[in-house]
C-alpha cells in the first residue's frame, strides 16, 4: 500500500496527462500565465491573507475571480488572494512540489478524483471542527456530491465546482421521426441506429457519441449494476461478462453508424460540433457545456437522464475545495469557505454565473435557483440525476488504473481488439498497481 506522507510526494510523474480523464473531459483549457509555487503578495496591512490555487481559466475563471473580489470587499479583516495554477493534473504537481517545500498555499482547489491520495498523506486539514463552530454539518451539503469528500472519518474537501455526464437531445431530430427520448440502452440502440443517414458507404450522420474519455464507460459499468473497482480496493469491480457487454453495446453500435466514436485529441469540441452542427442527434457529455450549447443550436433542445441498463447511475466530475494541513491560517482561509457556502453572493453567485451543480441544500432552494431551473429546466437535470450518483472509482491508485483503462479503451475502441482479453490484460494491470 501507498506510504503515508510521502505517496502524494512520489506521484508527481505519474499525473502527467491525465487532465481529460480525471475531469469527465471538461477541465479547462489552459495557458501558462506564468503562475509558480511562489507565495502572493500580503494582503492590505491590517488583513489575514489567504493564497488560493485554482484551476478555472476562460469565463469560469472570471467568474471564480469576480466571487473573491465580492468576499474580499465584504468584510476588511481577510484578504483573499486567487491564483490560477494551470489545469487540474498541473495544480496538482504544483501543490505536490509545494507540499514538499513546504510553500503550499492555504486552500487548493482539487480534482475530485485526487483528494484520496493527498488525503492518504495526512496534507488536507479536517473541517468537521470548523463546520461545528459555525453552526453547520455535513448534511447541509449536496448528498451526491460528497463521494469525495470525507477519507478516514475526516472531511478533507467540501464540493465547489461540480457536474455530471447527462444525455443532450436534438428533440427536432427526433421529433422528426417519431422518436422518443431514450430512457434505456435498449431504446438508445434502437434511437441511435434510425438516425444512421449513410449514402454511398459513407456516414453522412450519426445516431450519438461521446467525448474519449472514462466517464461513460464507467457510467455504463455502474447502469449495469458493476463497480470499478471492488469493495477491498484490490481488483477491479465488475466480471469479464459485464466488461464486455458494456464494449460490445458500444462496438455494435460503432460498427452501424449509430455511434461516432471520436478521435482521442480534441474529442469533447469535435463531439459537441457535431451536436451542434447535426451531424449526431443524441450526446453523452458534461452538464457543463449546457450553457455553450443552448446558446449556439438552431433547434430545440432538451436534456436527459443517461439511459439505464439495470438501473439509472451517473459518475460525477468536476473539483473541490481543500484546506491545506500546513496553513497558517486556517481560521482566516475558513472565512471564505464558510461564506462560500453561506453567502448569496458567494458560492451561490458562483453557481448561477458558472451552470456547475449547487453544493449546498440551501443553494437548491434558493428562490434565484428555483428560477434558472425554471427559465431554463435543462439545468435541472443533471442535479436531479445525483440520486443516482455512484463514485465507483475511488481509490488512491486510481491515476494510474485510470491511465491502463485508456489502454484497454484504445485498444478497444479504435483498434477493434478483442474486448474479453484486453479487459482480462487491464484486470491484471490493476490488480498489480492496487497492491502497490
Amino acid at each position: 500500500m501507498w506510504k503515508k506522507a510521502s505517496s502524494v510526494l512520489l506521484a508527481t510523474t505519474m499525473l502527467s496527462g491525465l487532465l481529460a480523464a480525471c475531469s469527465g473531459g471538461e477541465s479547462p483549457k489552459t495557458t501558462d500565465t506564468g503562475s509558480s509555487a511562489a507565495p502572493a503578495p500580503s494582503g492590505p496591512a491590517g488583513k489575514a491573507t489567504v493564497q488560493f490555487w485554482h484551476s478555472l481559466g476562460g469565463k469560469n475563471g472570471e467568474y471564480l475571480d469576480a466571487m473573491i473580489k465580492r468576499f474580499n470587499a465584504s468584510q476588511d479583516k481577510v484578504e483573499v488572494v486567487g491564483t490560477f495554477q494551470g489545469s487540474y493534473d498541473e495544480t496538482v504537481t504544483k501543490l505536490q512540489q509545494a507540499v514538499a517545500a513546504k510553500t503550499g498555499p492555504d486552500i487548493s482547489m482539487l480534482e475530485r478524483a485526487y483528494i484520496q491520495m493527498f488525503a492518504d498523506s495526512d496534507v488536507l486539514e479536517d473541517m468537521t471542527p470548523f463546520l461545528k463552530k459555525s453552526n453547520m454539518s455535513q448534511d447541509d451539503l449536496t448528498p451526491g456530491l460528497m463521494g469525495h469528500s470525507v477519507f478516514d472519518k475526516k472531511l478533507v474537501s467540501l464540493p465547489f465546482n461540480r457536474s455530471t455526464p447527462i444525455l443532450h437531445v436534438n428533440k427536432t431530430m427526433l421529433d422528426e421521426k417519431g422518436l422518443a427520448v431514450p430512457k434505456t440502452w435498449e431504446e438508445l440502440k434502437t434511437v441511435a441506429n434510425a438516425l444512421v443517414i449513410k449514402e454511398n458507404n459513407e456516414f453522412k450522420r450519426y445516431g450519438y457519441s461521446m467525448p474519449y474519455d472514462t466517464w461513460y464507460p464507467i457510467a455504463m459499468i455502474s447502469q449495469a449494476k458493476g463497480k470499478f473497482f471492488n469493495d477491498q480496493g484490490t481488483s477491479i469491480g465488475f466480471d469479464s461478462a459485464l466488461g464486455t457487454k458494456v464494449f460490445k453495446f458500444l462496438k455494435d453500435q460503432q460498427n452501424t453508424g449509430a455511434l461516432y466514436y471520436p478521435p482521442q485529441q480534441d474529442s469533447g469540441n469535435i463531439v459537441n460540433q457535431m451536436f451542434i452542427s447535426g451531424k449526431i442527434g443524441l450526446m453523452y457529455q458534461s452538464t457543463g457545456v449546457i450553457g455553450s450549447l443552448k446558446d449556439n443550436v438552431k433547434f430545440d433542445y432538451v436534456t436527459s437522464f443517461l439511459p439505464m441498463d439495470a438501473v439509472y447511475a451517473t459518475p460525477t466530475g468536476g473539483a473541490n475545495l481543500s484546506l491545506m494541513a500546513g496553513s497558517k491560517n486556517k481560521d482566516a482561509a475558513w472565512e471564505f469557505l464558510r461564506w462560500a457556502m453561506i453567502d448569496p453572493q458567494g458560492g451561490l453567485q458562483f453557481i448561477l454565473d458558472s451552470g456547475y451543480l449547487p453544493f449546498t441544500k440551501k443553494m437548491v432552494e434558493s428562490q434565484q435557483i428555483k428560477d434558472l431551473w425554471a427559465k431554463e429546466p435543462n439545468r435541472k437535470v443533471a442535479y436531479d440525476q445525483l440520486q443516482y450518483a455512484v463514485d465507483t472509482n475511488k481509490h488512491v491508485a486510481w491515476p494510474q488504473v485510470m491511465q491502463e483503462f485508456f489502454k484497454a479503451i484504445q485498444a478497444i475502441m479504435y483498434d477493434n481488439k478483442a474486448i474479453e482479453p484486453t479487459l482480462d490484460t487491464f484486470k491484471k494491470e490493476a490488480e498489480r498497481l492496487l497492491k502497490g
